[in-house]
């Protein structure tokens, strides 16, 4: 269904603390095996350490890994020494000045950034899905700082994607919870969404 409404990269999203749309490792495995020639494999993790990260990929057998918290065991360096050829996306979670710095930080070390509007010092962490804008002025910022491509994402919907595009000028955008009705996804907003971005 995403793809067919024009979507280039297909998320994943393993265990997480909380958020809608996660599914099962076997299941993530068989789907990235369909995904046609062209289409990206992103597999959202939250794992922090590099070694289960590296372990999850080769379970998963996906192309990219989105890092949706902040590694506290290992390296961005060390992902991609273990992992050649496969696509490494830092999730930043755009909550004040700071998260600029983060970025500025870990840009150099990744292929891209992707920022959410998560807040992973909560009790439970919000690593995604929240369904919340944040403040795009410093998405723009950002996106002005780092010297890789940047995805937004964060409470995107139809009725306000084209304002995000026009305000961050991101290479591109990521959707969950604002495609989705009940928590599944949703033909008929997954086309809406489209047609509001492919018209920006």
């Amino acid at each position: 269904m995403a793809v067919s409404n024009g979507a280039s990269a297909l998320g994943l999203v393993a265990s997480m603390p909380s958020g809608p749309g996660v599914i099962s490792e076997p299941l993530i495995a068989e789907i990235a095996q369909t995904i046609p020639p062209g289409v990206a494999s992103f597999l959202l993790t939250s794992h922090q350490d590099v070694d289960a990260i590296i372990a999850q990929q080769r379970r998963c057998l996906v192309n990219t890994i989105q890092i949706c918290d902040q590694l506290t065991h290992g390296t961005h360096r060390d992902l991609r020494e273990a992992m050649p050829g496969i696509n490494i996306v830092q999730v930043i979670h755009v909550l004040d000045h700071n998260s600029v710095e983060e970025a500025r930080l870990a840009a150099p070390h990744v292929d891209a950034i992707l920022l959410d509007s998560g807040d992973p010092s909560l009790q439970i962490k919000e690593l995604g899905g929240t369904g919340r804008t944040h403040d795009w002025q410093l998405s723009r910022t950002i996106r002005d700082t780092v010297q890789v491509p940047l995805f937004l994402a964060g409470g995107l919907r139809p009725a306000n994607v084209a304002d995000a595009v026009a305000a961050v000028s991101p290479f591109g955008v990521d959707v969950c919870s604002g495609v989705r009705t009940d928590g599944q996804l949703d033909g008929a907003k997954l086309s809406a969404f489209w047609n509001q971005l492919s018209s920006t």
